[in-house]
């Protein structure tokens, strides 16, 4: 019989093991979130530590590891242009403290209630708009802006990439980050002990530094020197009405992102689950620390979490090592940054941002689910082409609308038995959005009969019907000689 104190040294040693596989993956996904973020690449490597040591700490989630995340590359982006980088900080820290808030008052598990479809399109509408925007990082270029400007740039950024070879080298860089990674995936099981990522963004500054490329690399300024603490001013703009709308988009977002992860985690191992009021409770309490730190947001990263449980971790010891390593790491080795390609980094967020499309479930859902299909590329369509916040919106009203039709079923029986009055049995749910067809039926009943209305089995009979049927019934009855009965009620 094995000794308790024997498995936790074979689960303290498996998770040492995977603590380092998370760090080797974390590298470069935080520097380039960071650098396509448009913000200090030290500002990745800060919330990915604070992720570790801080939220890895906390109840909630086990194995899940929190750190910036691809899916909030565009909002930081367009909060950062619109705001500046000194305020990013005050949203970040007042999304920590809603976070906090909603996990206090329980409301976490209510974020399982979002659908999915709409889940899946703001991961494909994220997706697009980073793909969209870090071509032009591939080729050392500045990305126009939106997403809708960044596709309209396209034909001019490849005539550009043609004529300029300095541009083509970066291309070639970067498009060679993406084969490495993912021919990476393809290789037998030991040879992935090595992350695709570190592989792909070593190779590339390795082949940078060897023949001294002509292509940008990354600006290092230093840890402490990239620290920002948000200021009096930064926190008088609270006031702001665009800020605010930042701040709950924000929220909205990285929560979603958080426990949406937290739940794809928990079907890959047998462990303990996720409390979800908790891990919101640890999520804000990480975006707290990193908005007093001027750093980047934070959410529970799928990629690191999945690569936590594929490499064995059985505890939290796992995260929590992961953010000492890459603490040492920015500590010591800060110069180290500066070597990287900024367009092996590009290739890299080009890579996520293809795996948050989903392009081989669209087939079989369309087939099966054809209104979740249509949700889910809507809301992709509407983030693409508006912004997040209100791409999120349009996806979940939506969705409100299709599943408000889809349980609105009534069911209408005319008995139209000669002299008799005519008999109509409605059931079902009889709702505003089912109204044009109820009353297409009553209006096409003989205007010189009597009608009796059987309303026994409606299930659900909102206001918007109820004053329709009454109107229609005193309008029928004024042109009867037998006034109408309605023989039920719902």
């Amino acid at each position: 019989m094995t000794s308790p104190f024997a498995s936790l040294r074979a689960a303290l040693r498996t998770d040492f093991t995977s603590s380092l596989v998370v760090f080797l993956v974390a590298v470069p996904l935080c520097v380039g979130v960071a650098i396509a973020s448009d913000v200090p690449a030290e500002l990745g490597l800060i919330t990915g530590i604070v992720g570790g040591l801080v939220t890895g700490l906390l109840p909630g989630s086990s194995l899940q590891v929190s750190g910036p995340a691809a899916g909030l590359t565009v909002l930081v982006f367009t909060a950062v242009n619109d705001y500046g980088l000194s305020a990013l900080g005050v949203i970040v820290l007042a999304s920590g403290l809603l976070q906090l808030a909603l996990g206090a008052l329980r409301l976490g598990r209510f974020f399982r209630a979002i659908s999915l479809s709409v889940v899946h399109g703001m991961l494909a509408g994220i997706g697009l708009v980073l793909i969209a925007g870090q071509v032009y990082a591939l080729a050392d270029r500045k990305a126009p802006g939106s997403g809708t400007s960044n596709i309209a740039g396209l034909p001019g950024l490849a005539f550009d990439v043609i004529t300029s070879d300095p541009a083509l080298i970066a291309v070639g860089i970067g498009a060679g980050t993406v084969v490495v990674m993912t021919l990476w995936k393809k290789l037998p099981g030991k040879a992935q002990l090595l992350p695709g990522p570190l592989v792909a963004v070593g190779a590339a500054t390795l082949a940078t530094a060897v023949f001294d490329l002509p292509i940008a690399r990354v600006e290092v300024s230093g840890l402490v020197e990239a620290i920002q603490p948000p200021g009096g001013s930064d926190f008088a703009r609270l006031t702001e009405v665009g800020l605010l709308t930042t701040i709950v988009a924000f929220t909205l977002i990285a929560s979603a992102e958080s426990l949406f992860s937290a739940a794809a985690v928990d079907r890959l191992h047998d462990g303990p689950k996720t409390d979800y009021d908790k891990e919101l409770m640890a999520q804000g309490a990480g975006n707290t620390l990193c908005g007093m730190l001027g750093a980047l947001p934070m959410t529970a990263v799928i990629v690191r979490s999945a690569a936590n449980v594929q490499a064995g971790a059985k505890t939290k010891v796992s995260r929590v090592l992961h953010g000492v390593w890459l603490l040492l790491f920015a500590a010591l080795f800060p110069d180290a940054l500066g070597l990287i390609p900024t367009a092996a980094l590009a290739g890299v967020l080009i890579h996520a941002g293809f795996k948050l499309l989903p392009i081989k479930e669209l087939g079989p859902l369309w087939r099966e689910h054809r209104g979740e299909a249509v949700v889910l590329v809507i809301t992709a369509g509407a983030i693409l082409f508006t912004n997040m916040f209100e791409g999120v919106l349009i996806g979940l009203l939506l969705a409100v609308v299709k599943a408000a039709w889809e349980t609105s079923h009534v069911h209408i029986d005319i008995d139209d038995a000669g002299e008799n009055p005519v008999r109509v049995r409605i059931r079902g749910h009889a709702t505003f959005l089912r109204l044009p067809r109820i009353l297409d039926a009553l209006e096409q009943l003989p205007a010189d009969r009597p009608v009796e209305l059987n309303l026994a089995g409606l299930r659900h009979l909102d206001h918007a019907c109820m004053s329709a049927l009454q109107h229609w019934a005193d309008q029928h009855n004024a042109h009867t000689v037998q006034p109408e009965r309605a023989s039920a009620s719902a």
